[in-house]
């Protein structure tokens, strides 16, 4: 093959020497002038090597004075980050050390088309100007009999490719190094953030779509499964305080490539890096944004090395560990306030580490002041950051019993970032306990769609359906949480819940029974829901047992108060459920701004004390 007269195609590449233009599904990709050189003399000798002298001789002649070594080597860097390739594993270039270069992949040429042919008829000038003639005659014929119909099809053909929902899929980490798997998803879950702040954008939210890291599926099944019309895939490069991030934007259906390219900063400037990637999807898109959303992307500001890495560190352990939290998370959010005390989003990890951990200790209240301390801290710093609302809302409302500002900050938080499932999974469980379920039930349903795999989200759709007395809505849900996750013995919990409601006694003790043993028994919730659904069946004995098992956990750890009080709810011993009811009330136990609705307790409705209870706690009567 001459470089000088064909192109050349390998894989979904094809390099075009003349023009020095490399492109990926017909998309242009960004490559210097002298990798690209470096790619024209691999593909003229496919399978041979192309010595480190040769190369030397034809990019940098003796009279260049230049590192050589130096530029060699950051020249076939940057060949394979544009091709998505690695020295460690590599599909195209091959390294000999101390040798060369060899292109490893299968090399196909493109003929070009010729100008002029022996086989080609060339029409006269005259015969020209005739076929030109019939030919407009013929379109204005075509136009004019069905003008509507061509208008109709083109306008349908432009609302068929209009791109109204993403999702970027985890970016490979092609640093070479395993433990940078943190910075990488890192990365990925920022620009998830920075394109979510785009109101006419539906972004899939990172807990979905992390599932699909390392998969071999088909693009096309993937944005199927998520339901969105184009995808984001890339990967990121860190060498030292230097980022590079590549990135391909991908319609789903029909399957095109709409854009490509690829950003370098440093470390320090990591931020604006995001901000710039986000830009250019959405100018790939050809997404409206708003005068607020433009300055909003490009607002960031230098942060500290040391503190961005901690960041990224906690954020990995953190919704790694989720529901569980994790003190490892705390660690990593604490170093980074410490590296870069003007930083807002180091802040909110602590927090909402405080808010959901401290639900789960001796001393939640304590815990709590924490949480809301640390919140106010994140907001001062950045007004601007939806998550920083967001966790002040959840402190507002699960500490406070502050309805009111609960509702400020988490309109907030939506406002800032459309696409923040977690914010309106909470804006859904706040109007439930204020008494508008529908308005409640309609937020979740939103956060499902922005994060269809996430347990927690689902978790709250089905709390709010199961509330509602919507069982059968209830019931799959919880069965999409056991589909995600076989093993999580909280899906058996909730769906035995719902079978006990139906009055599906035997089958409900089953999930439940079997929820427990998954939880290893030591679950107060799979514990305390067991003892209620036996108490229901007229299972005395074995509730009681549930309920001294109960307390002896609670030796151990803290159990919510508010779990007993529904087992002698079932049992009808209404006087231990109130005591029960009194001590989670001290403690501002969470599950109590649900206690209107849960079925649980429908047998105290009608006593004072319930009554009292419900006013005390601040909730609509």
């Amino acid at each position: 093959m001459s470089a000088q007269t064909r192109k050349a195609r390998f894989g979904v590449f094809e390099a075009d020497p003349r023009t020095g233009e490399l492109r990926k599904h017909g998309v242009r990709i960004k490559l210097q002038d002298q990798p690209f050189q470096i790619l024209a003399l691999l593909l003229e000798r496919p399978g041979e090597v192309v010595t480190r002298d040769e190369l030397q001789h034809k990019l940098w002649p003796a009279d260049t004075f230049v590192d050589f070594d130096n530029g060699l080597n950051t020249a076939i860097k940057r060949l394979r980050d544009a091709l998505g390739d690695s020295a460690d594993s590599p599909h195209f270039v091959e390294t000999l050390p101390r040798r060369g270069y060899r292109f490893i992949a299968s090399v196909e040429g493109i003929d070009d088309l010729p100008i002029q042919s022996k086989h080609l008829r060339v029409l006269q000038p005259r015969k020209l100007w005739i076929a030109g003639g019939m030919l407009a005659a013929l379109l204005v014929l075509l136009v004019g009999f069905n003008i509507g119909g061509l208008r109709q099809r083109f306008l349908r053909t432009s609302a068929a490719t209009k791109v109204q929902s993403i999702a970027v899929l985890p970016l490979d980490n092609l640093s070479g190094d395993p433990a940078q798997e943190y910075f990488a998803d890192g990365m990925t879950e920022a620009l998830i953030t920075d394109l979510g702040q785009i109101g006419e954008l539906r972004v899939i939210s990172r807990t979905s779509v992390m599932r699909y890291k390392g998969t071999k599926k088909p693009l096309r099944e993937i944005a199927s499964e998520l339901r969105v019309d184009a995808l984001v895939e890339g990967t990121v490069v860190r060498s030292g305080d230097r980022v590079r991030i590549t990135a391909n934007l991908v319609q789903a259906s029909p399957e095109k490539h709409l854009w490509a390219d690829s950003f370098e900063r440093d470390l320090s400037d990591v931020l604006a890096l995001q901000d710039d990637v986000s830009r250019a999807i959405a100018n790939g898109i050809r997404v409206r944004l708003t005068a607020q959303e433009q300055a909003r992307l490009a607002s960031a500001h230098p942060v500290d090395l040391e503190a961005y890495e901690a960041y990224l560190e906690g954020r990995y352990f953190w919704e790694k560990l989720w529901p569980a939290g994790g003190p490892k998370a705390s660690e990593y959010f604490e170093l980074a306030t410490k590296k870069d005390p003007a930083w807002a989003l180091p802040y909110s990890g602590l927090a909402d580490f405080y808010a959901v951990d401290g639900s789960n200790t001796a001393i939640p209240n304590e815990y709590c002041r924490k949480a809301k301390a640390l919140a106010l801290e994140a907001v001062k710093r950045d007004d601007e950051a939806a998550e920083t609302h967001a966790i002040l809302a959840d402190v507002e409302f699960w500490c406070d019993w502050d309805w009111v500002g609960a509702e400020r900050e988490i309109r907030k938080a939506i406002d800032l970032n459309p696409n923040f499932a977690r914010a309106h999974s909470s804006h859904g469980r706040y109007l439930l306990a204020l008494g508008r379920a529908d308005e409640g039930l309609a937020e979740t349903k939103r956060a499902v769609e922005l994060d269809p795999l996430s347990l927690r989200i689902r978790w709250d759709r089905w709390l709010l359906l199961y509330m509602a007395g919507q069982y059968d809505g209830a019931a799959e849900q919880c069965r999409k949480m056991q589909e995600l996750d076989p093993n999580l013995g909280i899906g058996h919990v909730y769906c035995g819940d719902v079978d006990v409601q139906q009055g599906k006694l035997a089958e409900g003790i089953q999930e439940l029974e079997k929820a427990v043993a998954l939880l290893q028994g030591s679950a107060p919730r799979g514990i305390a829901h067991l003892g209620y659904a036996y108490a229901v069946a007229g299972r005395k004995n074995d509730a009681e047992k549930q309920l001294a098992q109960l307390k002896e956990v609670a030796k151990q750890r803290h159990v919510h108060p508010d779990l007993l009080a529904g087992v002698y709810a079932g049992l009808g011993q209404k006087k231990e459920a109130f005591e029960w009811l009194e001590k989670a009330y001290q403690v501002h136990a969470r599950d109590l701004l649900e206690l209107k609705y849960d079925p649980q307790f429908s047998s105290l409705h009608s006593d004072p004390r319930f009554i009292d209870l419900v006013r005390r706690i601040g909730l609509p009567p």
